[in-house]
């Protein structure tokens, strides 16, 4: 399967694997960047929660895989990735690290432990597990 970067909630199963760079977006200008850059297809987008709304432009232009820091399959972004059926993983949590997010209780150095550690990294979603989704390091 290869190295196991980071993991967390699966949000619908699918055998589709999309494969790119990972991409933090961490504002709505980031967003319309990307898109206009006419490379949305070439990432994986990592965002920091379930909820963010500013996202939704791209999925539905074509994203391939989405990240989360937070959220749950629930929540906006997991809908949304449902209807477009775009890979995501749900509340991420690094593999390599304890720090997990705990909702009311997660300070802002979680997430940027696993934006440094997983933005700009060639990865692939790995959805085929009921439960939990996977970020694998690509080879």
């Amino acid at each position: 399967m290869g190295d196991v970067l980071a993991e967390g909630y699966n949000v619908f199963n699918t055998n589709k694997s999309p494969e790119g760079v990972i991409k933090y977006l961490g504002a709505p200008q980031d967003v319309i960047g990307l898109i206009q850059s006419g490379k949305l297809g070439e990432h994986i987008l990592l965002v920091r929660g379930g909820t963010t709304t500013f996202l939704a432009p791209a999925l539905s232009m074509g994203a391939i895989g989405v990240i989360t820091m937070s959220g749950a399959p629930e929540s906006h972004l997991g809908i949304l990735s449902r209807e477009f059926q775009t890979p995501c993983v749900m509340t991420a949590h690094l593999t390599s690290s304890d720090s997990r997010y705990v909702v009311g209780e997660t300070d802002d150095s979680h997430f940027e432990e696993i934006a440094r550690e997983l933005d700009g990294k060639r990865v692939r979603l790995d959805c085929t597990d009921h439960e939990v989704g996977r970020v694998v390091l690509a080879d």
